[in-house]
């Protein structure tokens, strides 16, 4: 993610204008510094506006955070690889036990400006000819009236369908080997989590292209 930033900085630099930041969601889970990236972020790190999306697993969290049962889902989508870097013991919860009092401990342990962050995050944007989600939409459903549901989980149904969406929907969240560009959609999950690679597209009115992070 520092890379990234660094990335873009050079990009505005060279090119100029008037751009925007957006990113898509899962910013924690399975990585090894989860409280890195969410204080990196919820520092606004990098020189132009900027819109965070919500992914599912920021929604795991905070899910968690009200209801510690759902930490027996979690805790098998990378929701321990997150505890951890927060200095939350997690040997109890690879059984499956104490999920409340780990739920306390990450509360206590989650700073202030990660909290605001977290409640900051919104489910889409559309900006220009393109639409930003962190997963994608249901093909048939107006952009304006998706759940968030959809735009936070489905998968084949919106990868597979071939429909015009009415704008280009931007997305992540089903990780590629390259980033997917098709005529609907451009999907830039690249695993970063497994892969180290976290990709960036920049769009303007040429087209897109990629940043070398």
């Amino acid at each position: 993610m520092q890379r990234a930033v660094a990335a873009i900085g050079r990009d505005v630099d060279a090119h100029g204008g008037d751009a925007l930041t957006v990113t898509l969601g899962d910013y924690i889970d399975r990585g090894p510094a989860s409280r890195g990236v969410l204080d990196l972020l919820a520092s606004h790190p990098f020189p132009t506006p900027y819109v965070a999306l919500k992914g599912n697993h920021e929604a795991l969290l905070q899910a968690f955070l009200t209801d510690p049962k759902t930490g027996e889902h979690w805790r098998r989508l990378g929701g321990l690889e997150t505890l951890h870097s927060y200095g939350v013991p997690v040997a109890d919860l690879m059984v499956g036990k104490n999920f409340a009092e780990a739920a306390l401990r990450l509360r206590d342990a989650m700073p202030a400006s990660q909290t605001r962050f977290l409640q900051s995050l919104k489910t889409s944007l559309t900006h220009g000819r393109y639409f930003f989600c962190h997963a994608g939409v249901r093909p048939g459903v107006p952009l304006s009236e998706q759940s968030e549901d959809y735009l936070l989980w489905i998968r084949d149904l919106f990868l597979n369908s071939t429909l015009d969406f009415g704008k280009i929907v931007v997305h992540g969240h089903t990780p590629a080997v390259e980033p997917d560009v098709r005529p609907n959609r451009i999907n830039i999950d690249t695993g970063a989590f497994a892969t180290g690679r976290l990709t960036c597209v920049v769009l303007d009115d040429r087209g897109h292209r990629f940043l070398e992070i």
